[in-house]
């Protein structure tokens, strides 16, 4: 198991001090997903509208930045 970091960053900068573990990124990248799109409700609900460049970064124990889930990529507006 690796401990990643997923940091939110959006209206406010929302470090994550603690961490979770996965088995890997690719299980840390769906969770982050999953998050991006609970914050993206929650916007939605309380703004009525999302930011697509609002993101969440996970970062490795060393603070190296894997990957970065942006808001605009965690959801799909249909028309």
């Amino acid at each position: 198991m690796h401990r990643y970091f997923f940091h939110l960053h959006n209206d406010v900068d929302a470090p994550d001090h603690e961490g979770s573990e996965f088995d890997n990124l690719e299980a840390a990248r769906k969770f982050a997903i999953r998050q991006a799109r609970f914050t993206a409700a929650e916007s939605i609900k309380e703004a009525g509208h999302i930011i697509g460049d609002h993101r969440i970064d996970i970062e490795d124990e060393d603070g190296t930045v894997l990957d970065t889930v942006y808001f605009r990529d965690a959801v799909k507006i249909e028309a």
